[in-house]
């Protein structure tokens, strides 16, 4: 699995912590954000069917 190093500020590293460990909702700050961004492009691809910008195979 390809690794990435992204910059987030100390705000909301401290929120996504809120959910991270054995009484969050994630295991580990890795598994937050992996969620995190397949629900963002899970939205991003309704809106685009809603706005039929999809492409025909997708469909």
């Amino acid at each position: 699995m390809p690794k990435i190093s992204v910059e987030i500020p100390a705000e909301l590293l401290s929120d996504l912590d809120e959910h991270v460990g054995e009484d969050g909702k994630f295991v580990n700050r890795s598994d937050a954000i992996r969620a995190s961004i397949r629900k963002t492009l899970d939205r991003l691809d309704e809106i685009d069917a809603r706005h039929d910008r999809l492409e025909a195979e997708e469909q």
